[in-house]
């Protein structure tokens, strides 16, 4: 494992990328060895950082949960990542593209819990039963470390790659509908690029609240009430540059809609 010194060292330079809105070279490339320990070691220091500089932590996302994208980036286990305040977006919003990096936009379905969540033995039906409502959503990914090469340890260490998250479309309760057969259809510029059903994150949306979970009891950690919790994407991410025009159809549930300037 990294000396703490190098954790500290590379929690600064991914604060710094993301201040000057720039990428880094990859760190497991320049720290032989790094694990995914260490790689969540600096997201924490990260974030502890973001707390000392007056962000509000809001919720967490949770990545790499459906075949599509594990396929997309050659990682096959899940990973996860915070939100802050600053990073959330209403709908309707106009975003500004040069805040982020590598600019690709992804479908998913938020929970926002009404009730704490721990494991280690939490289940699906935790979820269900702590969840306040879910809503639709979209991530806004921004890599800080370059991409071409990329492992979960570099991905891990810069916040899973979220730059930001747009909310949207009908809030539902969990037995509205059934969660499983929520879709999705993304456009860009009113084309449509990218469509999919909620069940291809793992099975069930709520899956990957519950591993999440289940992983914070590792640390000793849980889930807060009203908490905004990004289940994964279930379309493989799209690209975007500036001045297009997204726009995601969840169908019954409403759509989001925002524009990169």
């Amino acid at each position: 494992m990294l000396e703490q010194s190098d954790i500290v060292s590379i929690a600064d330079e991914l604060a710094e990328a993301e201040r000057t809105r720039s990428t880094i070279p990859l760190l497991t490339a320049r720290h032989e060895g790094m694990t995914i320990e260490d790689a969540y070691a600096v997201q924490n220091v990260w974030k502890q950082r973001g707390i000392e500089a007056g962000r509000r932590l809001v919720g967490r996302k949770i990545g790499l949960t459906s075949k599509v994208m594990q396929q997309a980036t050659g990682i096959t286990e899940p990973d996860y990542g915070v939100i802050f305040d600053d990073a959330v977006y209403e709908n309707g919003s106009v975003i500004e593209f040069d805040r982020f990096s590598n600019v690709r936009i992804e479908v998913e379905l938020a929970f926002v819990l009404g009730a704490p969540l721990e494991g280690p033995n939490c289940s699906l039906v935790d979820v269900l039963r702590a969840t306040e409502y879910v809503v639709p959503a979209l991530e806004v990914l921004s890599s800080r470390v370059e991409m071409a090469g990329r492992t979960i340890v570099d991905t891990i260490s810069d916040n899973a790659a979220l730059g930001a998250m747009v909310l949207g479309g009908r809030p539902v309760a969990v037995d509205a509908v059934d969660l499983r057969w929520v879709s999705a259809l993304l456009y860009r510029n009113e084309t449509i690029e990218e469509s999919g059903v909620a069940a291809a994150v793992l099975n069930h949306p709520a899956s990957g609240v519950a591993w999440l979970a289940n992983k914070f009891a590792h640390h000793g950690d849980r889930l807060e009430a009203g908490e905004i919790i990004l289940a994964g994407s279930f379309t493989r991410p799209m690209w975007v540059e500036r001045g297009d025009t997204v726009h995601a159809d969840y169908g019954q549930l409403g759509a989001i809609t925002c524009r990169f300037a």
